[in-house]
């Protein structure tokens, strides 16, 4: 497996101590509302995110010099990434989506992957670049890939903010990687707990207690 363009998230410790920085209540009263009681801490700041979609954009604005990208974005967690990123990019680009399921409302990916929305389009001959918000097991990712090479497209290369390597179990390569982070359930920048959390401009870390039902 091999990953470039990768940063660590920084202060990574256990949940019991604060990953971050504590999101003050001015900004989770604007970016989350009624979310305030469940963060437990911030892992990745609005600053660092949006830094880093910014130098993912920059490199493959530089890759695909000259080229026309289709970015296909996994739904429902890559839509807020895939709309940031597009619109740093600086080379012509279409997207298009693709939805599986394997996360339900757990906190663990179930390794059973089913397409429940494929691509409105063929990629044959195209350069596509798949668009991911989190890589965990890889299980998810390593289907699709072995699913849209069989469409021979002219490359596939992926795009993920987070990756957790210590949950990594498929050799895949991610060539335009954001941060490392630890083997944590975060929400926050599309990702979610239940459908909910996807707003927060951040990603965070919830209270143990919101798994708890409270």
């Amino acid at each position: 497996m091999a990953r470039r363009g990768v940063g660590r998230a920084p202060g990574s410790r256990p949940l019991t101590e604060p990953l971050g920085f504590s999101p003050s209540p001015e900004i989770l009263q604007e970016q989350a509302g009624v979310y305030e009681d469940d963060i437990e801490s911030v892992l990745l700041t609005q600053e660092q995110v949006q830094g880093k979609v910014r130098d993912l954009a920059a490199q493959i604005s530089k890759d695909y010099a000259g080229r026309d990208v289709l970015l296909v974005g996994v739904l429902k967690g890559a839509f807020i990434l895939m709309a940031d990123l597009a619109r740093h990019l600086t080379v012509p680009h279409e997207f298009d989506f693709m939805a599986v399921s394997s996360y339900g409302s757990a906190t663990q990916t179930s390794g059973v992957v089913r397409i429940l929305k494929d691509l409105d389009r063929e990629i044959q001959g195209r350069d596509v670049l798949i668009v991911e918000d989190i890589i965990d097991s890889g299980l998810t990712l390593n289907y699709l890939l072995k699913n849209l090479r069989s469409r021979r497209p002219a490359t596939l290369e992926v795009c993920a903010l987070l990756y957790k390597p210590e949950q990594l179990k498929a050799d895949i390569e991610v060539k335009y990687a954001g941060f490392d982070i630890p083997s944590v359930f975060v929400v926050g920048y599309g990702l979610d707990y239940a459908e909910r959390y996807r707003n927060l401009p951040f990603v965070a870390t919830l209270k143990p207690e919101v798994y708890r039902g409270r």
